[in-house]
């Protein structure tokens, strides 16, 4: 075996690969911004769920509205040898390895394989989906003759016979436009989506390589193929490369064409031309955004793995999109966005590559219309975004699921977890102050800012009895304990967005009056209603105890019943599943951070021992393992912030390697976005201590034991800075 590092490669566990097929599907996901493909075979295998995934390619489904339309399938390569087919499942697999190199954003796979009549082959297979065009695929197959002489045969295609999986069965999502021969080396499939009309094309071409091929049309009405027929002779071997183009009519008036025009392009191009502009693209993304960790092989991996997977999702042309909360990896979430993007992904992005950070913010300003008519139709004003969000910004939660056992129980994310439309405020206002890029905040960020703010105007409820404002009937970050009364996360962050929001009018009206003037005609903000903003921040209610420094995460919760959690260890459940619905609604057991996350996002605001009396009384209360993937992360940075390493590396490497590892038993389903993107916080907040202040960047390092050095880059208002700790 070839020796990698690293850096370069993220090995899979030879050996025992097959059994857990599909995490590792996910895990060898490749992407580049457009779309994202699974890491199934080329040559299928049974039981396997191979998906692409294109950003914005939704179409209705039943029960969730919307989801992300698996794609036709662009990968199918089937091998004959002498008429035997190459499948893992028959003959004898002699060899195998699979790897994905992040460095390069490339997923390799060689096998040796003998076939039930004792043909033995040896094949190299490798595919990428160009950085440098996200239109452009490609795979390359170099097959090997070890012991025979013969001929060997090589059929690509597209294949349009694809569904979405759901609980009531395979959703088919596609109509046939149209499909056929552009030669006897290519072909092309172009079809439409049945609900929304949109379409999409691929076209498809297959060249061999050292030895005299022949070519010929394959395949049926929805897999176009073309077959390469060739001699090998024994220790000989051969090349073929597959390129694939794909437009969508979000890209184009005629996809069809446009996927055609770009076929020939890619072709005039070559393999090697294509992969070097890929591998220099992503030179120029890792100069950015790498972390590199020395001391801790293990941290090292999985924190990369991680920042790749959000490098391939993130739209790089297009800011009508957004990151899924499961990337374009799987099907988890049927593609919906939440805030998971916007508080959990955003700062990697905002610090390292804010062209793309600004894109994920542009969606969040083209999908207002949806926000303010989510708010208009539960009669309140101003934006109030969606919990979960698709192309339009409309509320697409589910209003029923399944609960632990299986049953049907309402989903109340949608109506109730408001605080969503704080944590895009708080993106908005993050990436303006870590970029200065004021034209985005004149022309953009404020108006989101003032229509979150008029939201909570109208959402907060006037007690007149205690002089203060509260806010009822909501969930917070923990979902755990729904319909509660005055969660602090939620007031806090509310009252931030108000305060924010009068700070943004403020600079608006120094520094770009005509804009100010716009947009306090066009969402008309009056002089009072300006005042009483104000007034409701200055009143809103937050329930803290100065005398121990503890912040009740609602009303009521420390009258809830205590569970000890060590108590119901060992287990593979998460404490919901374990008590149930009803019972856990009464117990102090959190499923994420909720008065630390608050704690986290509004560090400056609170002293050390506040943050130390809250991490002492709600971590130990919190549903690590098994409750949210999006919690470990805030904890390793919250342990860092109160002194504690040991619990802050514990709770790191728990959300570094909850793909890698799998331990909720869900990797199948996609990558957890959100914890890829806490890692870096972690690393970045947490490790290395950075923190923004008027004076500019400082950081106060706490390096777990082992580290020796931790050392990244960031752009702090325009100027690219690097950070360079050292450990013990």
């Amino acid at each position: 075996f070839k020796q990698k590092t690293a850096y370069e490669i993220m090995p899979s566990l030879v050996g025992s690969e097959m059994c857990i097929r599909d995490r590792m599907e996910t895990v060898f996901t490749i992407g580049n911004g457009y779309l994202g493909t699974r890491g199934t075979f080329e040559e299928g295998y049974p039981g396997d769920l191979q998906a692409t995934l294109v950003h914005g390619l939704y179409d209705d489904a039943p029960l969730v509205h919307t989801e992300l339309v698996n794609a036709p399938d662009w990968l199918p390569i089937e091998l004959f040898v002498a008429g035997e087919r190459f499948s893992l499942v028959e003959g004898q697999v002699l060899d195998y390895e699979r790897w994905l190199d992040l460095r390069r954003g490339v997923l390799g796979r060689r096998v040796r394989w003998r076939s039930p009549k004792g043909r033995t082959v040896e094949i190299f297979v490798e595919r990428f989906a160009s950085l440098a065009d996200e239109h452009v695929l490609a795979i390359r197959c170099r097959v090997r003759a070890l012991d025979f002489e013969g001929q060997v045969e090589l059929r690509a295609g597209l294949n349009g016979d694809v569904k979405n999986p759901s609980p009531f069965g395979p959703v088919r999502h596609w109509q046939l436009v149209g499909q056929g021969d552009l030669g006897p080396q290519a072909c092309f499939l172009h079809v439409r989506t049945a609900g929304t009309g949109m379409e999409l094309a691929e076209a498809m071409r297959l060249e061999v390589e050292g030895a005299e091929a022949s070519y010929s049309p394959r395949g049926d009405e929805w897999r176009p193929a073309v077959a390469a027929r060739f001699r090998l002779g024994r220790g000989k071997e051969a090349t073929a490369v597959k390129l694939v183009s794909v437009y969508t009519s979000r890209e184009a008036e005629d996809p069809a064409r446009a996927a055609r025009e770009k076929l020939e392009e890619a072709a005039s191009k070559g393999y090697r031309a294509l992969r070097a502009k890929h591998e220099a693209e992503w030179a120029r993304y890792w100069q950015a955004s790498d972390v590199v960790i020395e001391g801790d092989d293990e941290a090292q991996l999985a924190v990369r793995f991680n920042l790749y997977h959000i490098l391939i999702a993130a739209p790089r042309h297009d800011e009508r999109v957004s990151i899924p909360a499961k990337t374009l990896s799987g099907f988890g979430y049927r593609g919906h966005i939440f805030w998971d993007t916007d508080i959990f992904i955003l700062p990697f992005l905002t610090y390292t590559q804010p062209h793309l950070a600004r894109n994920l913010l542009l969606y969040r300003y083209h999908t207002l219309p949806g926000a303010r008519k989510k708010a208009r139709e539960a009669g309140y004003r101003g934006a109030m975004y969606a919990w979960e969000s698709a192309l339009t910004g409309e509320e697409v939660t589910p209003r029923w699921g399944y609960g632990p056992k299986g049953e049907i129980v309402r989903i109340w994310c949608g109506d109730l977890q408001q605080h969503i439309s704080a944590d895009v405020a708080y993106a908005v206002w993050q990436y303006w102050q870590v970029t200065g890029d004021d034209e985005f905040f004149a022309d953009y960020g404020a108006e989101m800012l003032l229509e979150t703010a008029a939201f909570w105007e109208s959402r907060v409820e006037y007690n007149a009895q205690r002089g203060r404002y509260e806010i009822k009937g909501v969930i917070g970050p923990d979902e755990y304990h729904e319909h509660v009364d005055n969660n602090a996360f939620t007031n806090r962050m509310a009252r931030w967005n108000l305060e924010a929001a009068l700070k943004a009018l403020a600079w608006l009206r120094e520094f770009h009056p005509r804009r100010a003037s716009e947009l306090a005609e066009g969402l008309d903000l009056s002089e009072e209603r300006l005042a009483h903003w104000a007034d409701i921040a200055a009143r809103m209610y937050v329930p803290y105890d100065p005398e121990t420094g503890l912040i009740e995460q609602f009303d009521g919760f420390f009258e809830l019943e205590d569970v000890n959690l060590e108590d119901y260890g060992p287990r593979h459940r998460s404490m919901e599943a374990v008590l149930g619905l009803e019972k856990i609604r009464r117990c102090q057991v959190l499923k994420q951070p909720d008065v630390l996350m608050l704690l986290y996002l509004l560090g400056d605001e609170y002293d050390e021992r506040t943050k130390r009396a809250n991490w002492d009384y709600y971590e130990p209360r919190t549903d690590h393992t098994y409750g949210s993937s999006v919690g470990p992360a805030i904890h390793a940075i919250m342990g860092c912030e109160v002194g504690d390493l040991e619990a802050a590396y514990e709770h790191f490497m728990r959300a570094a390697l909850v793909d890698l590892r799998d331990p909720r038993g869900n990797t199948a389903d996609g990558i957890h976005a959100a914890s890829a993107g806490g890692v870096w916080q972690a690393v970045a907040f947490g490790f290395a201590g950075l923190k923004p202040t008027p004076q500019g960047l400082i950081t106060r390092p706490r390096l777990p034991p082992g580290w020796r050095r931790l050392r990244f880059k960031v752009i702090y208002r325009g100027k690219p800075l690097e950070i360079d700790v050292g450990g013990s």
